[in-house]
């Protein structure tokens, strides 16, 4: 019999890869927990998951359920990001400045077509 040193004894399943469900494949799994006739042990067994698990997928289906039934009917406003609205506010502060000096330089004009003297 020979001895092994711990760098060559092979690792176990350390290195499994972590399993992702589908928002399809979740609310699957719920469906089939609720039904009566069904053992949810056998479920979980088969879809290789804990309790924990299926108490998790049990909550995010209330969330979603309870987020989607309490919106308002209606069309939804879209939602503008930071950079688009400080690009519009600053786009419009311009044009703000823009029509002032605007509005001086009709002022003089009139002034000036009126007969009135800049030096006064």
């Amino acid at each position: 019999m020979t001895k092994t040193t711990p760098s060559e004894v092979p690792e176990k399943a350390s290195k499994t890869k972590r399993r992702f469900l589908t928002a399809e494949k979740k609310f699957q799994i719920y469906l089939e927990a609720q039904s009566p006739n069904k053992p949810v042990g056998e479920l979980l067994r088969r879809e290789g998951l804990f309790s924990t698990d299926l108490a998790r997928i049990r909550q995010q289906v209330k969330e979603g359920a309870l987020q989607r039934l309490s919106a308002k009917p209606g069309r939804k406003r879209a939602a503008v990001d930071t950079s688009a609205y400080d690009a519009i506010k600053r786009e419009l502060q311009d044009k703000d400045r823009a029509m002032a000096d605007l509005a001086v330089e009709l002022a003089i004009l009139r002034k000036k077509t009126n007969g009135g003297s800049w030096d006064r």
